[in-house]
């Protein structure tokens, strides 16, 4: 398959597995890019040492096209950014901030820029800013989420509608047909973060991903919007979170209970009652843990079947 995204990337398939704390090492995106798509290192859970060590695994393990996934939030953006520029990373993608930060100095190193949104205004930002391209993420997505709550099936025929720059759609994307309701939408390509973390390859903890696996719909929900909106899995610390904010509690307030470490505390080292467990809406409808290569292989599988049964109509 062929079109705008691949070209972009060099790559074989327009999938891209998203860049997600504490579940996206050098083995994840080696495995995916190996497989046609585009593979991300999350750096969000990474000092800039660590995020070394896996750019150079991920290199040893594939000779495909791979990136790195950099929030922007941090503040120590600029030390990751210093290791992509020397460790001379080709494709990064910037989220969580305005990406008239970095994507100019970026681009003088000659790498491709993607940059995240999750409304219309953050878009037409991205195409002031310079970027190559863009992923607009809908509410329906686990981690960090837009305060607009505008949904992928709305989001994307809007900045389709606005911005002429490459599409990649994110948010309840997780099958082939899902896909193709995307690029029905008006994108090029896909970002999937949660059917990624029910890989094999995945650096999520065990008890995380059999979480998933037991979930339904209707157990994720979006909270903390006072700091920044973050979708959950239920447990007693989103309970907690959730009580503290019906009751009013202030931002500083949230921010103390929350702390530090609370993702890696559920979704790597596996406390599943009082950790952070960051999942889409799309968990509902996983029930099985695979090779990252037979994802992709699934996913390009089901999108021709079912562009084919589409197109019998």
């Amino acid at each position: 398959m062929e079109n705008w995204i691949t070209r972009l990337f060099d790559i074989r398939y327009p999938i891209i597995q998203a860049g997600m704390i504490w579940c996206s090492g050098w083995k994840l995106a080696a495995a995916v890019s190996n497989a046609g798509g585009l593979g991300l290192i999350g750096s969000a859970s990474m000092n800039p040492e660590i995020l070394e060590e896996h750019i150079r695994k991920c290199r040893a393990a594939t000779n495909k096209p791979f990136g790195v996934n950099v929030p922007l939030m941090f503040s120590y953006t600029e030390e990751i950014m210093k290791v992509l520029i020397r460790e001379k990373i080709k494709i990064v993608f910037t989220s969580a901030g305005n990406p008239s930060l970095w994507t100019p100095r970026l681009k003088e190193e000659g790498m491709t820029v993607v940059h995240v949104v999750a409304s219309l205004k953050s878009a037409r930002k991205c195409a002031e800013s310079g970027v190559d391209a863009i992923v607009a993420e809908g509410f329906e997505a686990g981690g960090h989420n837009g305060r607009e709550e505008t949904t992928t099936m709305t989001l994307i025929p809007l900045i389709r509608k606005s911005v002429s720059l490459p599409l990649i759609a994110a948010g309840g994307i997780a099958t082939g047909r899902s896909m193709l309701a995307a690029f029905a939408l008006g994108a090029e390509g896909v970002q999937m973060g949660t059917r990624f973390v029910m890989t094999e390859e995945s650096s999520a903890h065990p008890g995380f991903k059999k979480r998933i696996l037991e979930s339904k719909d209707g157990d994720t929900t979006l909270m903390i919007k006072k700091l920044a909106p973050v979708r959950l899995l239920r447990n007693r610390f989103s309970e907690a979170i959730g009580q503290m904010e019906a009751k009013g509690a202030s931002a500083g307030e949230l921010a103390e209970f929350l702390g530090k470490g609370r993702a890696m505390r559920g979704m790597f080292e596996g406390d599943l009652e009082e950790g952070e467990l960051e999942i889409g809406q799309v968990s509902a409808l996983l029930d099985v843990i695979r090779p990252a290569g037979a994802v992709v292989e699934e996913i390009m599988k089901e999108f021709n079947e079912a562009k084919n049964e589409l197109t019998a109509l």
